[in-house]
């Protein structure tokens, strides 16, 4: 039935946690999804996918027990009454269908969460603000409201056992989580039965565990989610100070262990900041303390890895959010010996920033995620051709060459031109800038994909001209030529362009910086007024290199969107250990001789000798060839149908949107989409 690697044969062992078996030893931990019970069935059918795809545990997202824990404005999971079964109900049976195991991660937020929608004041070991932006602060509970809590985490366990859900979660984790902030001495500092000695701090999570195991463990497994390092050394919780203390009070009262570090940006770091497995040195003390099976994560994308993590014995399942996310069909994918169709994470975060922004999940290699239900996108699936029209795509990006890869797929005849020497577009550029290896993935799954796609050829150092247009007599013509960095100034604070004398300090662009350019001897400042990771990125890369490097922006920390993807504070702190000397709240106003700056807030100015500035402030479409054929349709006829531009050829964005838009023109190509929202929209009925 299968071909896949004997060496990998380990990864596919039942597993029994408690009283349920798992299938095969890939878990997906709980992760947000944007979707949670505002969005029931483009979460369920999210899910739903990842059991086909072979995960044998697929769990919900945080979910909140009740009105003192209201996750408002995060769109997250809920479970205070029988009014909430049904759509949880509705997500386990899209689990079960496949065979996976259905996983629900129950959680009071406690000092993370402000109540803002039910407006009861929040919960906490001692009396402190929240540690969350909010002016708010928590009030110390007294013993009736511990009760009260492990009242309301019990009764939702037993929901979820009435929902059909088979492993039900302690929550511990991320500082996230009430139990959590009890195990804290920098939070509790009560004087109780629960404060002091770690024996008294851990006997919440005690309690917690032993009444969900009294509630449902007869047929539920009950699995703890515990963070064992935040890496704040003593301030916090380590695996080398109480971590394995813990963990030797509760061995075996849970029937599973998931073990990570906190919080949530150490956890669920990008790829410039940590390798696959990063988690390993600070998890791999907990197998040795219990006999029930541990679940960790990693960032795995590697069979080598996952199956030699379980060998040595650290590991009883493999863990993932964000590689399940990029590929839900990774387990199937390796069990049919198909390691190269992987689509491997990444580590960008995209999927962190729609949990940030309150919207549905989006991922960078995965363009179907969070598409499943609303418009019945799947990842390993897409309808066949239905004509036989060839489309010409111009371009070789992430959005032309996930157009290619997926209208091959659907059996299109279909010619990519790149006027580069190489496949790949800005991918393959901002890919050798530091710590973006993993970017090139991208580009590498997409032309894989090609080797098995006869329909699909592609031209290398093939500018074309809308002369060439013409002539390559296309029907359907896509273009994906990119975008280029201004290099004007014009970005969010400023918009319009700067003026440039001669006398002006030498201008650069990333463009520049990426394709080999030096700049001119002496200092160097990189202007940031774009705010995402660009800017970090290059002046990380001059610093490297030696150069003197001063960082201004006008915002008041680096990278100010990155806090969407978890990465901010790890940005800042490169650059300041790398030397750069950075200016916040500062916007240029003249490049004539000197660097002229004024503050934002003041508008009181100053000047700053530089050699060079690197302008990073936004792009701007290469739309020539397209401005070239509108004029030649105007003239007269044309040998094309359609004439589209996808990607950044249309609106400049982040590589997700380009592959999105790529994805996007080739599912609807011969498919048009009726008027109206072009997606189904989940209502509440009143």
């Amino acid at each position: 039935m299968s071909g896949r690697d004997p060496n990998f044969d380990i990864l596919f062992e039942p597993v029994k946690i408690g009283p349920v078996t798992a299938r095969n030893r890939f878990y997906q931990v709980p992760h947000c999804n944007g979707m949670g019970d505002r969005h029931p069935r483009g979460m369920a059918a999210m899910r739903g996918v990842k059991a086909e795809g072979g995960w044998a545990v697929v769990s919900t997202e945080e979910v909140s027990i009740d009105h003192t824990t209201d996750f408002a404005p995060a769109i997250e999971g809920r479970l205070w009454d029988e009014g909430d079964i049904p759509y949880h109900a509705r997500m386990v049976e899209a689990v079960h269908e496949h065979g996976a195991l259905a996983a629900i991660e129950l959680c009071h937020q406690g000092i993370a969460c402000a109540n803002l929608e039910s407006r009861e004041p929040p919960l906490a070991p001692s009396a402190q603000t929240l540690n969350v932006s909010s002016p708010l602060q928590a009030r110390e509970m007294d013993k009736s409201d511990i009760r009260a809590v492990r009242d309301s985490h019990r009764a939702s366990a037993l929901l979820a056992k009435r929902a059909g859900y088979d492993i039900v979660y302690v929550y511990a984790g991320h500082d996230l989580s009430l139990a959590q902030h009890f195990l804290l001495t920098r939070y509790n500092q009560r004087r109780d039965e629960y404060g002091g000695s770690l024996e008294n701090r851990v006997r919440l999570l005690r309690e917690l565990i032993e009444d969900t195991k009294d509630a449902v463990g007869d047929s539920c497994a009950v699995a703890v989610r515990l963070a064992v390092d935040e890496l704040l050394g003593a301030d916090g919780i380590e695996a080398a100070g109480e971590a394995p203390d813990v963990i030797a009070m509760l061995a075996e009262l849970p029937d599973l262990w998931d073990v990570n570090i906190s919080d949530w940006p150490n956890d669920s770091q990008t790829a410039r900041f940590a390798e696959e497995g990063y988690q390993d040195g600070y998890t791999a003390f907990v197998k040795s303390l219990t006999s029930k099976p541990v679940v960790g994560v990693g960032r795995y994308t590697s069979p080598d890895r996952m199956a030699a993590m379980v060998r040595k014995g650290t590991l009883d399942f493999i863990g993932a959010a964000r590689p399940s996310i990029a590929d839900p069909f990774l387990p199937k994918k390796i069990e049919e010996g198909r390691i190269e169709d992987i689509r491997e994470c990444i580590g960008c975060n995209i999927c962190v920033s729609g949990d940030m922004t309150n919207t549905r999940i989006r991922c960078t290699q995965n363009p179907t995620m969070g598409e499943e239900w609303r418009k019945g996108w799947h990842p390993e699936r897409i309808p066949p051709a239905a004509s036989g029209d060839a489309v010409l795509i111009v371009g070789g990006g992430p959005a032309g060459l996930e157009c290619a890869r997926a209208l091959g797929q659907r059996g299109y005849p279909v010619t990519v031109a790149e006027a580069g020497d190489a496949l790949g577009g800005r991918v393959r550029l901002e890919s050798r800038l530091p710590g973006m290896a993993s970017y090139m993935r991208v580009a590498d799954y997409r032309l894989a994909a090609f080797q098995n796609l006869p329909n699909v050829e592609t031209y290398l150092d093939s500018a074309l001209s809308a002369d060439d247009v013409i002539a390559y007599d296309a029907a359907h013509v896509v273009l994906a030529t990119g975008a280029t960095w201004r290099r004007d100034g014009v970005g969010k604070n400023q918009r319009l362009p700067l003026a440039i004398p001669e006398s002006a300090p030498a201008i650069y662009t990333p463009d520049d910086i990426m394709a080999g350019a030096a700049p001119a001897d002496g200092p160097v400042l990189v202007y940031d007024d774009d705010g995402y990771i660009m800017a970090g990125l290059i002046a990380e890369k001059l610093a490297r290199d030696g150069r003197d490097v001063t960082f201004m922006m006008p915002h008041s920390v680096v990278s100010p969107w990155t806090e969407m993807t978890l990465e901010q504070y790890a940005i800042q702190r490169r650059l300041l250990e790398a030397g750069v000397t950075i200016l916040s709240g500062r916007r240029l106003t003249a490049l004539d001789g000197a660097v002229r700056h004024a503050c934002v807030y003041t508008d009181a100015e100053a000047e700053l000798a530089a050699a060079a500035v690197v302008l990073v402030t936004s792009r701007i479409s290469n739309d020539g060839l397209w401005r070239g054929l509108q004029a030649r349709a105007e003239a007269g006829d044309v040998p094309w149908r359609t004439l589209t531009r996808i990607g950044d050829a249309l609106a400049p964005a982040t590589v997700a949107h380009a592959v999105y838009a790529g994805h996007r023109y080739a599912r609807e190509f011969d498919a048009p989409v009726p008027d109206g929202t072009p997606y189904k929209v989940e209502r509440v009925n009143v």
